[in-house]
């Protein structure tokens, strides 16, 4: 069966979002990342930059902490704050699926877990690779690099565990995992494009 849908999860800063939007313009499909976001943004009414944040990061980096705040029901119909936006989430990533395209992040892997025309990418790089590219990208802040990425990684891996109940960066949970520090970027594509071949 032909793989319509790919997902792209990536650690931060391995230049995944990149595999993905030029995995799309390859592939002549749409490409969906902060797009996604802003579709949920649209349907919840709150601000982009509060979904990017929270709609695939745990507000905490300890598993029992992001647990315990789910406790509080926060929205009018008893959902904490950060499951209101996970069903919403789910909600878009399923309908976007409806037709061929890339989609990065925010637990598709898992939401299309089901659909047998889903291939599932994973991108990791090794710490001084990404610590490059993200100052690079973003700058240099009043934090390390180095713990700008185990933070971002970090908070990445509670949410997923939360909602997925599954290990984040886990191979048996992809089709494929890549590393973007040894190969390249390019090279990530021409792999999963051989990959999905029919």
């Amino acid at each position: 069966m032909a793989k319509n849908i790919i997902t792209i999860s990536r650690q931060f800063g391995s230049g995944g979002r990149t595999v993905g939007k030029l995995l799309a313009e390859r592939l002549g499909v749409p490409f969906y990342d902060k797009e996604l976001v802003k579709q949920v943004a649209d349907e919840t009414g709150f601000d982009v930059g509060y979904i990017e944040e929270n709609g695939e990061f745990s507000p905490s980096k300890s598993i029992f902490s992001f647990a315990m705040s789910q406790g509080i029901p926060i929205m009018q119909n008893g959902l904490s704050m950060s499951d209101f936006i996970f069903c919403v989430q789910r909600q878009v990533i399923l309908k976007l699926a409806e037709q061929p395209c890339v989609i990065v992040g925010r637990g598709a892997d898992y939401v299309l877990r089901d659909r047998e025309d889903c291939f599932n990418v994973f991108i990791h790089a090794d710490v001084q690779s990404r610590a490059e590219r993200i100052v690079k990208l973003y700058g240099e802040s009043e934090k390390r690099p180095e713990q700008r990425l185990a933070d971002k990684d970090k908070k990445r891996k509670i949410y997923y565990k939360h909602y997925t109940d599954r290990e984040w960066g886990d191979a048996k949970n992809y089709d494929i995992c890549l590393n973007s520090g040894k190969i390249g970027i390019d090279k990530c594509v021409e792999l999963i494009l051989d990959a999905i071949k029919d």
